[in-house]
């Protein structure tokens, strides 16, 4: 009799003890990673960029994946761009038929932007403020 007793007291001991709730998932930030250029610094922006012919364009970069390329003021091209590392930089033109076309952004020693395009071009690409 002794052991039924105490086997209900345990028994109801156990049945008023409360399991503890599970603990929330700690939240989590939606971190986006943001494209570096060259310059280390996120890649949307505008550009002064001297071809190898030496003409000037100015190219804004935009956060949404879209540029545009003006000469003199005039836009003379619009497209989408990716910053696929650091070092590659690619664009595709929106104009028909435009497949994209990678160029590779270097730093050199003195501290020029160089970016050369897969025909072996290079311009001098210097970021300034919009």
């Amino acid at each position: 009799m002794k052991n039924l007793f105490l086997l209900a007291a345990v028994g109801s001991l156990a049945a008023c003890q409360q399991s503890e709730p599970a603990p929330e998932p700690a939240p989590t930030e939606d971190v986006t990673a943001v494209a570096l250029a060259a310059d280390g610094a996120p890649t949307p922006g505008q550009y002064r960029v001297t071809r190898a012919d030496g003409t000037v364009v100015m190219e804004d970069v935009r956060e949404d994946g879209t540029y545009s390329t003006t000469v003199d003021g005039e836009v003379t091209e619009t497209g989408r761009w990716e910053q696929k590392d650091a070092a590659t930089y690619c664009y595709t033109s929106d104009a028909e038929g435009s497949s994209q076309i990678c160029n590779t952004e270097e730093i050199d020693e003195d501290g020029v932007w160089r970016s050369t395009n897969p025909d072996g071009e290079t311009s001098v690409v210097e970021r300034v403020d919009s």
